[in-house]
């Protein structure tokens, strides 16, 4: 309850920053009316305002507006909306007369433009962006038919996702091949993705809530602090700009032997005068656990998700927003022994119930002719979870000590973090202009994870003080420096730690952007999220533990980008190639340290370095808005300075484990009219090298495996039916994942296996059916 109850405090903290009212404007009787088109159709919902002031509207349903006694005196007119460039015009108000002023939209070509947020901490057109910032749009994850967030980030460059444990599937996100602790996922901007989070939230946040996500590879990111090294994920949550509703309901067959059912709904509101709206989301999910091996112990566990959330805005005056935020995620989740019995009673088992309450408020007033923004800002989670992990012994006196004191848990994490940022706009500087971000933030989470009977206990408290100052100067039309530095205060490390990072970006040649970056970056001496994972092998359980003398690990990542789209009234051609290099100084990695009596123990300790290093290449095409491709391809290499012994008693190895060489994706998909749309997707995972260790009947020895390549092929076909009676469309779609069953063929069976050697595609051949209704 402390945590809703700080998060009700804050977010009316916030709303008290807001103008309550305004001065009524003076009677001109001065108006302006009229409507905006494209095409030859009237187009809602467009944004009408006078440029520099506070005074403006939006079209109504039949794309007309007015406004109403404005200020005598010459002013620009603007007309702003999605997908269309802005047009002005220049009027001339004239006391107690009225004039009709009509706009005619020109659209952008399809969307190679964006309006991005993540790469500088403000809006930026991604062409006009210092930092390369790729967008995952909510209608990509429809097309590859993905259930939550995990399921989507395998479809972006540079980014892989895996599965790191054949018991309780829990999911890593790896970029520019540096594990998950290395990157930062922010919810609408905000850091509450907690190091605990980060074990299973990825499933946990489906697709449906989700507007769009923006990923920023490398060090590009460091302006958003710890943690930030390999790259930041921002989901952005769905945002409401129109009346309308959207509700869903899928089954899947995986692999003929469990079933996978899920609903969804969005329900979307505004006010007439689009002042104040919400959106909301409903996801509701049941999986039945699978085995793929027929041992009777799951690969993929039982799941059961419930969630259910909201985003609201309240603009008081045209330059004042108001953004609130809430979620509530719940899942059970077992894996092990497929049986009916209480999970401590299982061979072997992991049970997981997770309560996750996130929300969030953003207050921001642009002033000065909108030269000028202030944002206060306010974030926080809480995660309740009640687990257990546990193999039952073989010996009968080790079976009754288990039964009477089962090793179950309880976890309690909280995370908050607040903040304040100030934007200004010089229009005049140094023969260009430059925008100044300067802000701060505190960001405090606390976990405290307890199983009393493995005398297993992680309390751990981190704050950290975050200040940080950017320019981003464009120096001329054609080129535009970004240089930036932030400065932190984490209570685990003695010192201040400065994060400098600058960028350049050049685009002199025609739809060409040349980029250079170089940044550092830090990870604070704690537990992430594979830290907080207790793995099962030999029988037994292993755990992880930091070494008392523990310190911060430092980095240094320089990157390069070429970036080409040629846009014409019918296609687009693109392509993007980067170059990374990082180098990571005291880079941390897990040393044995033997046995206790529960099983293996291994410590995190710092070790002299390592590099990754590599190269991306996107390409993406786009014929008429009817076929679209998009695919990229990463080739990379991740090496220790020194070889790290992971296997007692075998050579230690410079290379990275679970770290793939090559990895990729593919999307085409082809939509002729509105009704039918046909998409294939593909994921490529190379080759890597995984620790096995003995246990299973089928593994005698502790040793490295060398995995098979995987390509994994997808389908999907739908087909919508109009009914314009409801103003809606009924929409049919089928699909299949995984269609060739690529997927490992040499699990460990039985209770004593390996449950960390697991690799591939997160699940194997599933067949889909779904019905979905939606307003038009």
């Amino acid at each position: 309850m402390y945590i809703k109850s700080y998060i009700a405090f804050m977010l009316l903290a916030i709303i008290s920053l807001v103008s309550p009212a305004t001065e009524p404007p003076k009677k001109t009787d001065a108006n302006v009316f009229g409507d905006v088109q494209s095409m030859g159709e009237h187009i809602p919902f467009v944004s009408i305002f006078l440029e520099g002031t506070t005074i403006g509207t939006t079209t109504d349903n039949t794309g007309h507006y007015i406004l109403t006694n404005l200020p005598v005196g010459k002013h620009v007119l603007v007309a702003k909306t999605l997908g269309y460039k802005v047009a002005k015009k220049n009027i001339t108000v004239e006391l107690g007369k009225s004039q009709e002023i009509n706009f005619v939209l020109e659209e952008e070509h399809m969307t190679i433009n964006q309006v991005v947020v993540t790469g500088t901490k403000t809006f930026k057109r991604q062409t006009e962006s210092p930092v390369i910032v790729n967008v995952l749009e909510s209608k990509a994850l429809e097309m590859v038919q993905a259930c939550n967030i995990s399921e989507g980030l395998r479809f972006q460059p540079g980014l892989r996702v895996e599965t790191d444990c054949q018991t309780c599937n829990y999911t890593q996100l790896r970029m520019n091949g540096l594990g998950g602790s290395y990157s930062q996922i922010l919810i609408n901007g905000r850091p509450i993705f907690s190091p605990l989070t980060g074990l299973y939230g990825m499933e946990q946040i489906p697709a449906n809530m989700v507007e769009r996500i923006e990923v920023v590879r490398g060090g590009g990111s460091a302006l958003y602090g710890s943690s930030a090294i390999g790259g930041t994920v921002n989901i952005i949550t769905r945002i409401p700009n129109e009346s309308s509703y959207d509700f869903s309901a899928v089954t899947q067959s995986t692999n003929g032997a469990g079933m996978d059912n899920v609903l969804n709904g969005n329900l979307t509101m505004l006010t007439n005068k689009r002042k104040a709206g919400a959106a909301i989301f409903v996801n509701r999910r049941h999986r039945e656990a699978y085995d793929h091996n027929g041992d009777n112990f799951s690969e993929l566990p039982q799941l059961r998700n419930n969630s259910f959330g909201a985003n609201l805005f309240f603009n008081p005056t045209y330059n004042q927003k108001l953004e609130l935020n809430f979620s509530s995620l719940n899942e059970y989740r077992y894996g092990g022994e497929m049986t009916t019995k209480p999970a401590f009673l299982a061979q072997q088992s992991e049970e997981r119930t997770h309560h996750v309450f996130m929300g969030g408020a953003d207050y921001q007033i642009n002033f000065n002719n909108d030269n000028s923004a202030f944002i206060a800002y306010f974030a926080g989670q809480q995660t309740d979870r009640l687990h257990y992990t546990g193999i039952i012994p073989d010996d009968e006196a080790g079976r009754l000590a288990h039964v009477n004191k089962p090793p179950y848990g309880t976890t309690a994490n909280t995370t908050l973090q607040g903040g304040v940022q100030l934007n200004h706009r010089f229009q005049e500087f140094l023969g260009g202009s430059n925008v100044m971000t300067f802000g701060a933030e505190y960001v405090f989470d606390d976990v405290l994870d307890t199983i009393p009977s493995y005398n297993y206990e992680i309390n751990q408290q981190t704050k950290n003080v975050g200040f940080f100052a950017q320019s981003d100067w464009q120096i001329r039309p054609k080129l535009t420096f970004l240089a930036g530095l932030r400065a932190d205060k984490h209570n685990l490390v003695d010192k201040v730690i400065l994060s400098p990072r600058f960028s350049l970006l050049s685009n002199h040649l025609a739809n060409t952007q040349f980029r250079l970056t170089w940044g550092t970056g830090f990870r604070a001496p704690q537990s992430f999220d594979t830290d907080m994972h207790i793995a099962f092998a030999g029988g037994s359980v292993s755990r992880i533990s930091l070494d008392p003398d523990l310190k911060e690990e430092r980095s240094n990542s320089f990157s390069g980008s070429v970036n080409y789209d040629r846009p014409t009234e019918k296609f687009i051609l693109g392509f993007t190639l980067e170059g990374f290099y990082t180098h990571l100084k005291d880079v941390f990695f897990l040393q044995p340290i033997g046995a206790d009596e529960f099983g293996d123990r291994f410590e995190k300790r710092n070790g002299q370095g390592a590099a990754v290093s590599g190269g991306t290449l996107e390409l993406r095409g786009n014929y008429n808005r009817q076929l679209q491709l998009e695919a990229g391809i990463t080739i990379q290499q991740s090496l220790y300075d020194e070889a790290v012994e992971n296997i007692p008693g075998l050579k230690p190895m410079r290379e990275f484990l679970r770290s793939p060489n090559e990895y990729g994706y593919l999307t085409l998909s082809f939509t002729p009219n509105t009704k039918f749309n046909a998409s294939v997707s593909s994921v490529y995972t190379g080759k890597m090298h995984l620790a096995h260790f003995a246990g299973a009947p089928e593994q005698t020895v502790d040793e490295y495996k060398t995995s098979p390549s995987f390509t994994e092929l997808n389908a999907k076909v739908s087909y919508t039916f109009n009914l314009p009676s409801a103003d809606s469309g009924l929409e049919i779609f089928a699909g299949v994942k995984n269609l060739t069953n690529a997927y490992q063929s040499d699990f460990d069976s039985g209770k004593n296996r390996d449950s960390n050697y697991v690799y591939g595609p997160g699940m194997p051949r599933s067949i889909y059916l779904g019905v979905r209704l939606k307003s038009f």
